[in-house]
This record gives structure tokens, C-alpha cells and sequence, in this order.
């Protein structure tokens, strides 16, 4: 094996640092002992905190509870929009194997244009359109929003793994007899399973974190975690902000690892199956 130069370590090092750094920091302070309302000072370890997040009078829960509502809705219906979008302009060129039209081209860069426009002006072009069109809810108002936006992420994953595939699959399925739905039900969404799930989870990442869009288009009351949190800057980020931050980290990290842990239990079954055959 071949051993790493100190420069790579060190330089390897210092991008760990700047990139976990401050993560380390939340994680620390949401354990601060120190019952301050923007506690500074570290003074000991405590789980007061996260107490008072579970069960203190405070606002978070139904921020919390609201953009994981609105983000469950809108990776739905984007994951279900984007999905087919994508199949539908990739079947274009697979099944005609031809180059893409020069509608094509136009429709394309159309699906991937909320995520090229600056959010302050998509927020405002919604605000006016939601003004315009009498929309009151607040909740739909964010739904429709942030569908909008993930669409593209969903869409661009989805056909990157199907400008890959063989032709020669779906050539084979309609032969022995299967109509197209059975082709997209048995063949082309299956295939499709893991980009539509790394497109689901961009997309519900990219929900929670949402700020401007939705500070534009939520009307009155304290709206989702992110304007909560953006609220709260001018007076000191509170301590219980930081104890549902670690809640969220932890919750990732071990998503991450329990993926990681399928992938491995996964390619050791195929290397027994290839093994075995």
C-alpha cells in the first residue's frame, strides 16, 4: 500500500478541521451547563438543553414539525413529477436513438431553471403569483414553493441514470410482450430505485434548509425551523437550537452509517452469489 506524503495528511487535516470544526462547536455548546439565554461562556456539561427542548414552552417543535410536513409533501410530488419528466425526455432519445431535438434541449433547460434563478427573485416571482392567485394557506403556499425547486434535482439524477442504461433492456422486454406501463413498472423504475432516492434525499435537504423561498412566501406566524432560526440571529441563537442541530447531525450520521452498512452487507452477498454460480 502506498503511504500518504505529510503534505497530503496536512492538508487533508486542515479541510477535516474547517469542515467539522464548527459542527464540533454546536455539538459542544448544546451540552453547555450554562443556563444563560445566549450562553457564551462554556461552564460544564448538562443536558438542560435538550430538556427543555422535549418539554420547555418554546416555538421549535412546530417549526420543526411544519418543515418536515411541507418537505415530506413536496419530495413526494417532486419525486413523482421529476421522475416521470425524466423518463419521458430519456425515452425520447432511447427509444428513437436519435440525438436531442433542439425542443428538447429548451424543454430540458426549462425543467432545471428554479435551481439556476437566484432564490431572492424565485421568492418573490411566488409571493406575487400566490398574492395574485388568492392562495391563502400558508402551508400550501410553501408546498407548491418548495415542489417547484426540488423537481430539478429529482430530474437531473433520474435521467443521468438513464441516459446509461442499455436500450437493449427495454428492446428485450417489449419482444416478449410487455406493454409499456409493464416496462416502466419492471424495468425502468427498478433500475431507476437508487437515483430517484439520491434525488428524494437532495431534494429533502435542500426543503429543510430553505430559507429565502420560504420567507418570501409564508405569510404571518413563525413559519418553518429555518425562519425560526434566521429570526432568532438578532437576539442570540438559542441554546435549544443547538440540542435539536446535534438531534439532526445524529439522526444523519446514522442514516449514513446504516446505508453504508446495507452497501457492505450487498456486495458481500453478490461476491457469495458470484462465488457460488
Amino acid at each position: 500500500m502506498k503511504k500518504r506524503s505529510a503534505g497530503s495528511i496536512i492538508f487533508l487535516s486542515i479541510v477535516l478541521v474547517v469542515l467539522y470544526l464548527p459542527i464540533v462547536v454546536v455539538v459542544v455548546y448544546s451540552f453547555n451547563a450554562n443556563t444563560a439565554r445566549i450562553p457564551l461562556a462554556f461552564t460544564g456539561w448538562s443536558t438542560h438543553w435538550y430538556h427543555e427542548l422535549f418539554f420547555g414552552r418554546n416555538q421549535i417543535g412546530q417549526a420543526l414539525l411544519l418543515s418536515l410536513n411541507v418537505a415530506f409533501w413536496s419530495v413526494l410530488i417532486s419525486s413523482v413529477i421529476g421522475t416521470l419528466g425524466a423518463i419521458g425526455m430519456a425515452q425520447r432519445t432511447l427509444n428513437e436513438k436519435r440525438k436531442s431535438s433542439r425542443m428538447d434541449t429548451v424543454m430540458e433547460s426549462l425543467a432545471v431553471l428554479p435551481i439556476m434563478i437566484p432564490e431572492i427573485i424565485l421568492g418573490l416571482a411566488f409571493l406575487v403569483l400566490f398574492n395574485a392567485a388568492g392562495f391563502q394557506g400558508n402551508e400550501l403556499r410553501l408546498i407548491l414553493a418548495h415542489t417547484t425547486f426540488c423537481i430539478p434535482y429529482v430530474f437531473l439524477t433520474v435521467k443521468s441514470q438513464l441516459v446509461g442504461m442499455d436500450t437493449a433492456l427495454f428492446d428485450a422486454a417489449r419482444d416478449l410482450g410487455a406493454s409499456p406501463f409493464r416496462v416502466l413498472l419492471d424495468i425502468t423504475l427498478p433500475l431507476c430505485r437508487p437515483a430517484i432516492i439520491s434525488g428524494a434525499f437532495l431534494a429533502l435537504a435542500m426543503s429543510l434548509d430553505d430559507f429565502v423561498i420560504s420567507f418570501f412566501v409564508y405569510g404571518a406566524g413563525q413559519g418553518t425551523l429555518p425562519i425560526l432560526i434566521y429570526s432568532s440571529v438578532k437576539v442570540g441563537v438559542s441554546p435549544q437550537i443547538n440540542a435539536l442541530c446535534t438531534l439532526m447531525i445524529g439522526l444523519v450520521f446514522t442514516l449514513v452509517a446504516f446505508g453504508r452498512y446495507i452497501s457492505s452487507l450487498r456486495s458481500v452477498q453478490r461476491k457469495y452469489v458470484s462465488a457460488r454460480s
